[in-house]
């Protein structure tokens, strides 16, 4: 049976990651990142190895030639060794964008963002997989991309991804709520981190605040997304479903008919979650500005599934006319 590019690689990344994981005595997310690095510097870079380990490295390492690969079989390798890491330790925090959804919204931002270079920020970053199926769509432009990352072995992830998939992103390892030294972007993707902020402090400076107790991380990144665009620029955000009907939804509607224009909400197939607690959608928004219309209506949609060839070219369909008759 024929192995495809992404098993061949896939197989790579998980034999030398547990090599390196015995080894050092790490987690097998930490050793994937360290085997990513090795796989992108040609070398191993772990001067602690043993001897007979580094031979065993170096025999898997020598099968494999990483120019031979396109960026998303690269990406489709290195997130299903991910996930396989995940599993071993799973944490809240670290969850992956559905490999679908990442595609679709790249293919949004792609058609809404009409200039063939412009500045993409996702604050949020994760391990990068969001960001980086976004940059696969649209080979053909100049992006330039900032990640900001409180999770450290997650920004590392994120880091040998790009490194990997040849894409130069610009990252920062910090608290995504606090004040960002970044320049103004044309858009913002994001997969929310749902929850409440515990910095109260920090809330406070926030036009989405609670009126008490914490507020909402997702309500405030939004908000802070929204700081960093351009006007006219395009937020493209994955929100839990019941995001307007929270007890602190007002502060966000009041936010949101202040700064944005709404231009979609797209929901993503129940099939894609656990349960219906978990389901989510996609939420595009323009950033008001002079010139920037409003357009005559807001496109509503549940999606089909994903993997529904023919019912996805006719949303893509209703999409395209919409974007054609809405989009100033």
């Amino acid at each position: 049976m024929s192995v495809t590019p992404v098993e061949k690689l896939f197989a790579v990344l998980n034999e030398t990651a547990d090599i390196l994981k015995e080894e050092l005595s790490c987690t097998y997310l930490d050793a994937l990142a360290e085997t990513g690095e090795n796989l992108f510097h040609g070398t191993i870079l772990q001067e602690e190895l043993s001897e007979i380990t580094q031979k065993r490295l170096e025999k898997v390492y020598k099968d494999i030639n990483l120019s031979g690969f396109s960026s998303e079989q690269i990406r489709k390798a290195y997130q299903l060794a991910i996930l396989k890491g995940m599993q071993e330790n799973v944490q809240p925090n670290h969850q992956m964008t559905p490999d679908a959804v990442g595609m679709f919204i790249g293919y949004l931002v792609n058609r809404f963002i009409g200039q063939g270079s412009y500045r993409l920020l996702d604050p949020a970053v994760g391990t990068g997989n969001l960001l980086s199926a976004v940059l696969n769509q649209q080979p053909d432009k100049t992006i330039t991309s900032i990640g900001i990352e409180i999770d450290d072995l997650l920004i590392k992830l994120a880091y040998t991804n790009a490194n990997l998939q040849q894409h130069g992103v610009q990252f920062f390892n910090q608290d995504s709520l606090e004040p960002l030294f970044v320049d103004p972007v044309d858009a913002v993707v994001c997969d929310l981190p749902v929850g409440y902020y515990p910095n109260d402090v920090r809330a406070a400076e926030y036009e989405i605040r609670a009126e008490h107790g914490h507020t909402y991380a997702h309500h405030l990144f939004i908000e802070q997304g929204t700081r960093h665009l351009k006007p006219g620029g395009y937020l493209f955000f994955i929100i839990p479903n019941g995001l307007f009907e929270s007890e602190q939804s007002p502060q966000l509607h009041d936010f949101i008919k202040k700064h944005l224009n709404m231009q979609a909400v797209l929901q993503l197939p129940r099939s894609l979650f656990k349960s219906e607690h978990a389901a989510k959608s996609i939420l595009i928004a323009q950033k008001k500005g002079e010139n920037i219309k409003a357009p005559k209506q807001a496109l509503l949609a549940q999606l089909p599934k994903l993997s529904n060839g023919p019912a996805m070219e006719n949303i893509i369909q209703k999409i395209d006319t919409w974007i054609a008759e809405n989009k100033g």
